[in-house]
């Protein structure tokens, strides 16, 4: 993991769940020249910047503020060339992710999840970004939502984004896995507020989700920026849940209530698809979904112990062979 130190890092949606934890774990952990945080919402840069003051994180040999807070959006093209100037990694947080919220504004998420993916594709080959790394979701995988398909473009661009960039050396790859445990818009919340009410609203008794922690989540989404040659999709091994012992955890002594699913749900969650597995490795705690290229090989990560998979395979929420208990969910959201 030392490539990171005395690299310039920017990460996108760096507001967010996921960025302020990743920018907690790379300035507690590593030494990056600059870390820049990229998102569009000044009243949160601020109140992050009350957090993690940038007069508080100095380049030792330098002596300047390696922490910068840089408004922008991933809609705004010539914006992100002027916040990727010199950078060295990219990670790709930013999106519009409410499934209810995409179902009714479509528009909006293409712009964000779809065009943004493409402008950041672009900025990043332009100004000499070495290696980008795009978050994903399980609802990309066979998608039956708006998030979902503008999840999944995504992903297909940025994988074909290693041959837009030809000679250049800038790579990219994507991250894929499922709920995370409270980041925004998690079910969570939600129960414990029900939980006043003695009734808990469960879209479907059957439902099954993957879930992964936010520390998990940037833990893996470095190791990949480490591991990755460019074209991968990383999907890490993590555990199932059912929603129904999530609600009995949070509140064991309350009434469920099936108030049937919302517009663009699943029942359960896939992370790779039977299509997908045909060209995907297996390793001890993730798997790697392989691109099509005519020129890629694989011999890298076979030489690492990566795996096929057999005929059939599929990797989805309700099939997985790790669940979370509901004392394990209970430990896990409890305040």
């Amino acid at each position: 993991m030392s490539i990171f130190n005395g690299k310039t890092i920017l990460v996108t949606g760096g507001t967010g769940s996921f960025g302020k934890k990743f920018v907690e774990i790379i300035l507690k952990e590593y030494k990056p020249e600059k870390l820049i945080v990229f998102s569009r919402d000044e009243l949160k840069q601020f109140e992050m910047s009350q957090v993690f003051p940038g007069k508080n994180y100095r380049f030792p040999e330098r002596d300047y503020q390696c922490l910068r807070y840089f408004i922008g959006d991933v809609r705004d093209k010539d914006r992100l060339y002027r916040a990727f100037y010199g950078v060295d990694y990219v990670i790709h947080a930013a999106a519009l992710k409410q499934v209810p919220a995409c179902e009714r504004n479509p528009f909006e998420a293409i712009q964000t999840n779809v065009m943004g993916a493409e402008n950041i594709i672009n900025a990043a080959i332009d100004c000499g970004v070495k290696r980008v790394v795009a978050l994903s979701t399980d609802k990309a995988a066979n998608p039956i939502n708006l998030y979902g398909a503008t999840k999944l473009c995504s992903d297909k661009l940025f994988i074909s984004g290693n041959s837009y960039a030809g000679w250049k050396d800038t790579r990219f790859s994507v991250v894929r896995y499922g709920n995370v445990i409270g980041s925004r818009g998690s079910v969570i919340p939600l129960f414990k507020e029900k939980k006043e009410t003695g009734v808990i609203p469960i879209t479907d008794p059957r439902m099954t989700r993957f879930w992964i922690t936010l520390e998990q989540g940037v833990r893996f989404v470095l190791k990949c920026l480490d591991l990755s040659e460019g074209g991968e999709i990383f999907v890490p091994k993590i555990p199932s849940m059912k929603l129904v012992d999530l609600a009995n955890a949070i509140a064991p002594d309350c009434r469920h209530e099936i108030v049937g699913i919302r517009p663009g749900e699943k029942i359960h969650e896939v992370l790779v698809t039977e299509d997908d597995a045909r060209h995907t490795l297996e390793f001890d705690d993730y798997f790697i979904i392989q691109p099509e290229f005519h020129w890629w090989t694989s011999k890298v990560h076979t030489a690492n112990g990566g795996k096929p998979l057999s005929e059939g395979f599929i990797y989805a929420s309700n099939t997985n062979d790790r669940w979370l208990s509901v004392e394990e969910l209970a430990n896990i959201t409890k305040d």
